[in-house]
């Protein structure tokens, strides 16, 4: 009768493979928890699966302790055995031991053909892709619809909603960002006019850099550059909270207890936003006139020249077409970042993902709407 053992002991785990004839032997010992399974794991797989057997039989007369990781390896051993096409026996295995591993002994392996990733073909790939976008295109229809209705009832109903939580996202939104904008508003203004008046000052028309920056600022610019730069802001952290919330499960918790998500948390971050992001366009448009003020007082232009200049070009229809944009601008900077938060999925990347795509999107949305109003003032006549 031929006979080959194989002994291992690994911190305080033991196996000992031996092979009598068709019959193989996996005798355990000591503690198989999470550690000692992970140390005698490749010598019971190497073990049983170098040698050919009819029948596997698995004693576990010297097991002290067993956990979830013990009953997998005795599972991986039954499956290898199945697989070889032998019998499978557990022998002296504590009464407490046997009724984990009735648990889930049932429980059959997902099979592996060892491929790594499906391939799909060109078809296969441009259909799925194409019902993403329109599944994404459907979640956002819903939420602008639902938000305006939120929106709608509080001009109806003010009394109803939690003023104390805009008040806070507020500050969160515009005085917290408040430094940023009127820095950035500052340096845009100093910039274009340096760069516009070095231009003109070729053709002696340097004393149009405040037509153009008064202009340029009111009418485009300064929505344009608040509201990208409260959705990298601003959307980020509206995706982030929510997002957090999500994964916490806490949306599920206010889902529960009768609170509607969108009321409890959309609703006053909309507000906030539509309220500051207009304000702080106010405060960019500004800073930038500052910026170009020191530019034409260092060419040697007096101040009420530059004043003049500026505000003699500019008329009510340039002022509230750039508030209009800011609000709409500001509706989306939030409406993305809320609706990217609700949108976060179960894992460790999961609201790094959704922050992303929430000023990623923003972003696009706010130029393809800044297109969109290009052209509408174009046939208006603004």
């Amino acid at each position: 009768m031929k006979s080959n053992s194989l002994d291992r002991t690994r911190a305080d785990a033991r196996i000992t493979v031996s092979a009598r004839g068709a019959v193989m032997t996996v005798a355990l010992s000591g503690r198989l928890d999470a550690a000692g399974t992970a140390a005698v794991w490749n010598d019971a797989v190497k073990g049983v699966g170098g040698t050919g057997f009819t029948s596997l039989v698995v004693d576990c007369a010297g097991v002290t302790y067993l956990n979830g990781s013990g009953e997998a390896l005795l599972v991986k051993l039954r499956e290898m055995a199945r697989t070889s096409g032998a019998t499978f026996e557990l022998h002296n295995m504590r009464d407490e031991d046997r009724k984990l591993v009735e648990l889930t002994w049932d429980v059959e392996l997902p099979a592996y053909d060892g491929k790594s990733m499906e391939r799909r073909s060109l078809a296969e790939t441009l259909t799925d892709a194409g019902r993403q976008y329109w599944q994404s295109l459907r979640a956002m229809i819903a939420f602008v619809g639902e938000s305006s209705i939120l929106v709608g009832q509080v001009l109806i109903r003010p009394h109803k909603v939690r003023w104390k939580d805009v008040l806070l996202s507020c500050t969160n939104v515009g005085v917290d960002s408040l430094f940023i904008i009127v820095l950035i508003g500052f340096l845009m203004g100093l910039i274009m006019s340096f760069q516009s008046a070095i231009s003109l000052q070729r053709f002696g028309g340097e004393i149009f850099v405040p037509n153009m920056l008064g202009l340029v600022m009111f009418r485009e610019m300064g929505p344009l550059v608040t509201a990208i730069l409260l959705a990298a802001r601003s959307g980020s952290a509206f995706a982030a909270e929510i997002g957090t919330m999500k994964v916490n499960e806490e949306l599920d918790a206010l889902t529960t207890m009768g609170l509607s998500p969108m009321r409890f948390l959309v609703t006053p971050k909309l507000l906030s936003a539509m309220m500051m992001i207009p304000l702080m366009t106010m405060f960019f448009n500004l800073a930038s006139l500052v910026g170009g003020a020191v530019v034409m007082l260092s060419m040697g232009y007096p101040l009420v020249t530059f004043t003049s200049r500026v505000f003699s070009y500019l008329s009510l229809s340039d002022f509230w077409g750039g508030m209009l944009k800011a609000l709409v601008f500001s509706f989306l900077v939030a409406g993305v970042g809320c609706l990217r938060g609700l949108q976060t999925r179960s894992g460790a990347s999961a609201v790094g993902l959704s922050t992303t795509s929430a000023v990623v999107t923003g972003i696009i949305l706010i130029a393809f709407a800044d297109g969109l109003f290009a052209v509408a003032y174009y046939y208006l006549g603004f």
